[in-house]
């Protein structure tokens, strides 16, 4: 009688804390991730699918743990945004091995085939925006251009950068842009097509690891080394919003400089700020909203047995992986209120005009 009892209460614990769909998140200390996991659950809350949301805190080895949590609360499908995405290739293969369906979120999970699918924004896009920003902002030769990226672990900051560059070099190579802080890029400047190994060189240099203490400090180091020539107006690829900020605190500071042009991407809270105060040029505006809606749709069709096809695919160097892929928007002080506000996607009374 207490085995049967017992088997009852397992049986019941089991379909208690049963979960639908898991998602794993890179990190919360980012304020993009954290608006990720409110669109996530919001999106769900009207649906019959449970789900849990778990933060890897910047470490492949908690990302594991996470998954690893996730596969013994029973999930069926696996949204996952990789810390480093090579590292999360054995990661998702032991989820594929449980009978688990696999979506890479936002980024690129690398050299395996058990990823079933990538939902994201065009992250080469994203880079050709940030540059023709600046290309549209550069008057005459010579400009001082300061290049930042992302992690060297993860793939979009590749895509970021070859999009970024494929629009900057051209103006590098007539002489209207002058690369200050890479040796590396100095050498390909000619060159419009980098391999991945040319681009590794320069990332190399020029990384932030997605981090705002890194990012601080590179930009400060940078301009310590700078001539006075290299200053004044300047030019700046800043990845992302929290880098942007980090950097363009860094520059503001130095008196030297009299005017700078910063890129970024999330629109962040903290950045939509900065960009009406002036104190970043723009945003790449991805709207999570749609990202969020495009993995969630896609989960419940799998849940439900359904295998998409997709128009676009992502070549993560084990297969092409079947992909979603939603519109991106720059974001300025000119058009601030009507793509960030007027949309919904924030309040009129989160800012301070």
């Amino acid at each position: 009688m207490k085995k049967f009892l017992l088997g009852i209460l397992v049986v019941l614990a089991i379909t208690i804390y049963a979960v639908d769909v898991g998602i794993v998140l890179p990190t919360k200390d980012e304020p993009r991730w954290v608006q990720d996991e409110t669109r996530f659950r919001e999106a769900l809350k009207d649906t019959n699918y449970s789900v849990e949301v778990l933060f890897s805190q910047g470490s492949p080895a908690r990302e594991r743990q996470n998954v690893e949590a996730l596969l013994s609360k029973g999930i069926k499908v696996l949204i996952i945004c990789p810390q480093d995405a090579i590292a999360a290739a054995g990661t998702v293969e032991m989820a594929k091995k449980s009978g688990v369906q696999v979506i890479s979120y936002d980024r690129l999970i690398l050299q395996t085939k058990a990823v079933d699918y990538f939902v994201t924004f065009d992250s080469v896009e994203v880079g050709r925006a940030q540059g023709r920003f600046l290309v549209e902002h550069a008057t005459g030769k010579n400009n001082p251009l300061y290049l930042y990226a992302g992690a060297l672990s993860d793939n979009n900051a590749f895509l970021f950068f070859q999009g970024a560059w494929e629009i900057l070099q051209p103006k590098i190579a007539d002489g209207t842009f002058r690369i200050i802080n890479s040796s590396e890029a100095v050498k390909l400047q000619n060159k419009k097509e980098l391999t991945r190994e040319e681009m590794a060189k320069i990332i190399a240099q020029v990384t932030t690891d997605w981090s705002f203490t890194v990012a601080r400090r590179k930009a400060e180091d940078n301009l310590t080394r700078a001539k006075k020539t290299d200053k004044g107006t300047v030019f700046i690829l800043a990845p992302n919003d929290g880098t942007a900020r980090a950097i363009a605190d860094a520059f503001r500071q130095d008196r030297a400089v009299k005017k700078y042009y910063v890129t970024g991407q999330d629109a962040e809270k903290a950045s939509i700020q900065y960009i009406i105060n002036g104190k970043q040029s723009m945003t790449v505006f991805k709207d999570v909203r749609i990202l969020v809606k495009d993995a969630i749709n896609l989960a419940q069709f799998l849940l439900k047995g359904v295998e998409l096809i997709t128009p676009q695919s992502y070549d993560n160097g084990a297969k092409m992986v079947p992909a979603i892929q939603s519109e991106i928007q720059v974001v300025t002080k000119d058009n601030v209120k009507e793509i960030l506000i007027d949309s919904g996607y924030y309040k009129m009374s989160d800012f301070r005009w």
